[in-house]
């Protein structure tokens, strides 16, 4: 079965940092281009923030360029999404998803799977 775990969400106040885990099971990332995105109740599904593409090039949305940073370990199968400089509009849930090759697009529904997220708060 083909499933993401992600990890690292939690409360942190404005201007901290959070550094998500998307952990692939079932599957290995190499040849996958792997995007997150994120959800927040009252909003607009937003358009794909970052990805780590299976060819080692990254992509950032400009609402986080600058303040994120995706990488990937292949050896464990993971991707992580450090978030520096985090501001309460970034609350939301986020959550990573899978699509095979090196195209990052821009909605979710063009990837083939997806996690179920982890809760990300930025209050004071």
């Amino acid at each position: 079965q083909l499933q993401f775990v992600e990890s690292g969400g939690g409360l942190v106040q404005p201007g901290g940092s959070l550094r998500l885990s998307c952990a692939a099971s079932g599957f290995t990332v190499d040849d996958y281009t792997i995007g997150w995105f994120r959800e927040a109740p009252g909003k607009e599904r937003e358009r794909v923030l970052s990805c780590s593409r299976s060819d080692g090039s990254t992509y950032y949305s400009n609402s986080v360029r600058g303040r994120f940073t995706v990488s990937r370990d292949n050896t464990k199968d993971t991707v992580y999404l450090q978030m520096n400089s985090l501001k309460p509009e970034d609350t939301a849930v986020y959550y990573c998803a899978a699509r095979k090759g090196d195209i990052c697009p821009a909605d979710v529904s063009a990837y083939g799977f997806r996690g179920q997220g982890t809760q990300v708060t930025v209050s004071s």
